[in-house]
């Protein structure tokens, strides 16, 4: 993996996902919502190296995730890049689902890829104290991300 998750996608991608959390969230300084978008990344990147794991971002970090899928083209590119295995959005929208577990295993996957995960953007949804954002999910465990990998010839997965 490279030294920065922002690398996973072009100067000009990465420009565009940000000005889509931007747009979301009009009050939202470029340097946030490029952090929040280089979560979002990790996030994939983690969801794709552990298929079958179970994974779900916080709510600041789902922002990015969804600013990545809006440009659905790259978002594709990048999956594919990843693996193969196309990253499903299961949006969880009841706050309450919040599950620590869950967001500690996705930040200790995101850990054995080499980066680390940006603690003020990994928390509970109700931490809005650096930032408030747009993206109402709450993934929990009847929400979590869990992926399934592409069957190799023959059919054995």
């Amino acid at each position: 993996m490279p030294a920065l998750a922002r690398m996973l996608i072009s100067d000009e991608e990465f420009a565009g996902c940000r000005a889509t959390v931007m747009d979301g969230n009009p009050d939202m300084a470029a340097e946030m919502a490029g952090r929040i978008v280089e979560e979002g990344l990790k996030f994939v990147a983690a969801c794709s190296a552990n298929p079958g794991v179970g994974l779900a971002p916080s709510r600041i970090v789902d922002e990015g995730w969804h600013a990545l899928i809006l440009h659905t083209a790259v978002y594709a590119e990048l999956c594919q890049r990843l693996g193969g295995a196309f990253v499903h959005h299961y949006p969880g929208w009841d706050p309450t689902n919040y599950d620590p577990p869950i967001l500690d295993r996705t930040r200790e996957k995101i850990g054995e890829l080499g980066w680390e995960a940006d603690p003020q953007l990994w928390g509970p949804p109700s931490d809005e104290t650096l930032v408030s954002v747009a993206a109402k999910c709450q993934h929990s465990p009847d929400c979590t991300i869990v992926i399934t990998p592409k069957p190799k010839p023959g059919g054995v997965v």
